[in-house]
């Protein structure tokens, strides 16, 4: 009634929910540039009412967006990332039990011929292997997601980039917000 899942149905069942949570990360990038086509519209219309204020705020929601939508983009690949270190790791527990048959023959060959140097060296090498795969990812993952500096500054280039985008240069780079725009007479 209890049965034990084999490495190969555990890793098959976690994968199944990756893969699950991966489409939910999916259907949340499509609501977020569905949002975001519609925030660029209200852009249009206000520029279109020559209201620099709402431009402005919506422009800020529009770079909010698209950091939601990077860091789903980012978990995304987490996961994806995950999902291969779990077929790596069920390969590599595949290896380890063909070193623990090769160690295994390796013993009879020691005692045969009297060599227990080849034995000591057979599981360092097996230890070793094991430290680098594991350890090695897992420090890279974290390095990687430590760096956010500078973040206020993009966002702002950004807001500015849309503004000028979406109001074809009317706002946005052209200056300062509120700042009269000269027309020529």
């Amino acid at each position: 009634m209890f049965k034990r899942l084999t490495p190969e149905e555990q890793v098959k069942k976690w994968k199944a929910s990756i893969r699950g949570q991966e489409r939910e990360l999916d259907k949340q990038i499509r609501g977020i540039e569905t949002a975001e086509a519609k925030v660029k519209k209200d852009i249009k219309a206000a520029a279109k009412r020559n209201d620099a204020a709402s431009c402005r705020l919506l422009a800020k929601e529009i770079v909010r967006s698209r950091k939601a939508r990077d860091r789903l983009h980012t978990s995304k690949a987490q996961l994806n990332s995950l999902s291969m270190q779990l077929q790596q790791q069920l390969a590599v527990a595949k290896v380890a039990g063909s070193l623990k048959q090769s160690t295994d023959i390796m013993k009879i060959v020691n005692n045969l011929i009297k060599l227990p140097e080849i034995h000591n060296t057979m599981q360092e090498m097996s230890k070793e292997m094991m430290k680098a795969g594991i350890i090695g990812e897992m420090m890279e993952d974290a390095i990687d997601t430590l760096d956010e500096e500078g973040i206020e500054e993009e966002a702002d280039k950004e807001v500015e980039n849309i503004l000028f985008d979406l109001t074809d240069g009317l706002l946005g780079q052209a200056g300062q917000v509120g700042a009269p725009l000269e027309v020529c007479t």
